[in-house]
């Protein structure tokens, strides 16, 4: 039997306050809840306004601002902790890695694991704190023996299980998602934080990368990693275009790639494959982009790890749908089989499993197993 863990006691909560909405009215419902709250914005940048400014960020200046004057609202105490040197090493020097790499990393998923629910929640344990409070539309269900388990939100259309999956059964246990047993909306979790008289009701909220100040993410690596001019070629390997950087391209994009002439067939063309090795781009029809199997990394379980072989469904991506698999674990790694062929799944990414509502864990695909064999 599991219901929705719910303390039974009064707890030390550390609230974790982007500026935005969702974790202003997580941090006041802890604290209506009868928690003893204090809330913390994060400074994840020796230098804010390189971050997103306005509406479209969470770690800029002003969104301190707002969740400073968020905690004063809700009457508890506030503090800016920085976290900046570890940000930096664990979230953005990985993502810089990972494309140069011919990868596809997921910043938000790495940030959950090295920074909120790790180097936060270390400190946060440190301090006496008992639990990490944050805005995400997620549950922590408690079982009777005892374990605890993460499952999607009660609303899947808000639902951000996958971008936790990172977490394991001790992180779990000093987590709270005040948002994810509740059937809301977004626009009645903006009539809530209004009633409550939280600023940031109206706030928009905030997309794309967040330490990419103009969300031009190819400018920002070419930056970084400069341009390295490189062929774009076909599965035969015939030459079709150059580009400035393998590391501007994924698997699976179809704009942008600026090849002049068109496909034998007329249809449109894909990224099949990006080698940094020979910084080459390998483009070619859709149909070579379909994969049924695939090997995965670093595997981290919420809970108990799986033993044998078992059938899941599994989301590769934080807006994608689930598609049914059948895991095993060999030898470290997770080895996983699609029922049926899926497209745009890039080394890189992260790959969580799910049994029903529950989520089992995730790893970081490494291989794939195309249905149809690419020439090069």
């Amino acid at each position: 039997m599991t219901h929705t863990a719910q303390p039974s006691r009064p707890l030390r909560v550390l609230a974790a306050m982007s500026g935005g909405v969702d974790s202003a009215v997580a941090a006041a419902r802890a604290a209506e809840a009868g928690h003893d709250v204090t809330g913390v914005h994060l400074a994840l940048s020796a230098n804010p306004q390189s971050f997103r400014t306005g509406a479209r960020g969470c770690c800029t200046i002003e969104d301190s601002r707002d969740a400073r004057r968020a905690a004063d609202v809700i009457g508890i105490p506030f503090y800016v902790w920085d976290l900046a040197d570890r940000f930096r090493e664990d979230v953005v020097e990985d993502f810089i890695a990972e494309y140069e790499a011919g990868r596809t990393p997921n910043p938000c998923l790495r940030c959950n694991e090295k920074i909120k629910f790790a180097a936060l929640l270390d400190k946060a344990l440190a301090l006496g704190f008992d639990a990490v409070c944050t805005g995400h539309y997620a549950q922590v269900v408690l079982n009777d023996d005892g374990t605890r388990e993460l499952h999607r939100a009660s609303d899947m259309a808000k639902d951000q299980s996958y971008v936790l999956g990172v977490l394991d059964e001790k992180q779990l246990a000093h987590a709270m998602f005040p948002l994810g047993d509740t059937v809301t909306t977004k626009d009645e979790i903006r009539a809530e934080a209004e009633r409550r008289g939280l600023a940031v009701a109206k706030k928009p909220d905030s997309h794309d990368i967040c330490f990419i100040a103009d969300g031009d993410t190819q400018g920002f690596l070419a930056g970084r990693l400069g341009k390295a001019e490189g062929d774009i070629v076909d599965e035969s390997g015939t030459k079709l275009g150059t580009h400035e950087g393998a590391y501007g391209f994924t698997i699976g994009q179809r704009k942008g790639l600026r090849i002049g002439t068109p496909a034998a067939d007329g249809k449109p063309r894909y990224v099949l494959d990006i080698s940094p090795v020979n910084n080459t781009v390998t483009v070619g029809p859709a149909v070579s982009l379909d994969v049924t199997a695939l090997t995965a990394v670093k595997p981290r379980w919420c809970g108990v790890a799986p033993t044998g072989p078992g059938t899941y469904t599994a989301q590769l991506r934080a807006h994608g749908g689930e598609t049914e698999v059948t895991a095993e674990l060999v030898d470290g790694s997770l080895e996983v089989s699609f029922t049926e062929p899926v497209r745009g799944v890039a080394p890189g990414q992260a790959i969580v499993l799910y049994d029903g509502t529950r989520v089992v864990g995730s790893a970081t695909i490494a291989s794939t197993v195309r249905a149809t064999p690419s020439a090069v």
